[in-house]
């Protein structure tokens, strides 16, 4: 028993405490992990921001389909092909007050998307096809962002499509193509 009770003042006698150096590694480790944690936080929401995007392109593109479906003879007619942009237009308010024909509906409904698609995507672009003339007819919508502010590898997809390019090499270009067939 005595040899046992000297054997522990012995162990208490030499650990008396941590040493400052051990401290100081202890709260680098914990730095790291922190910074690490951060960096982590920050890609993850600089990623849901690109699904959030993707998202909104989903949703108006099917805007603009129904809105075609909606106005079938003005689909049929080829109203609302629509040349590649990225300018917001000014808004039309002529089927607003008052009941007008395929071909005005198709303007106004061009006009409220294509403020609605400026207005959501960063650096947006947009074009309406029609790749089946009559009835049925089929439109091909595309809608292209920038996304990934910070990743300038991919800058450049196609140098001489206004769809394609990022001239200033700050992101990278993203697309979303739908189609949909209008039977009348």
């Amino acid at each position: 028993m005595i040899s046992s009770r000297s054997t522990i003042r012995s162990l208490a006698v030499i650990q008396r405490g941590f040493s400052l150096i051990e401290i100081l590694v202890t709260l680098a480790i914990i730095s790291l992990a922190l910074l690490g944690t951060a960096g982590l936080q920050a890609y993850s929401m600089k990623l849901n921001q690109g699904g959030q995007f993707r998202s909104l392109a989903v949703f108006l593109a099917a805007d603009l389909a129904e809105r075609m479906e909606t106005n079938k003879a003005g689909a049929v007619a080829g109203s609302y092909v629509l040349a590649t942009s990225s300018a917001a237009n000014a808004l039309s308010t002529a089927c607003t007050e008052a009941a007008c024909g395929a071909v005005g509906l198709a303007t106004y409904d061009l006009s409220q998307w294509q403020n609605a698609v400026a207005a959501s995507l960063p650096q947006a672009s947009w074009a309406v096809a029609q790749t089946t003339v009559g009835n049925p007819s089929t439109y091909t919508i595309t809608i292209s962002w920038v996304d990934r502010q910070g990743d300038a590898t991919k800058a450049a997809f196609d140098a001489g499509s206004a769809l394609g390019s990022n001239a200033t090499g700050t992101g990278e270009r993203f697309f979303y193509t739908a189609t949909r067939t209008i039977f009348n």
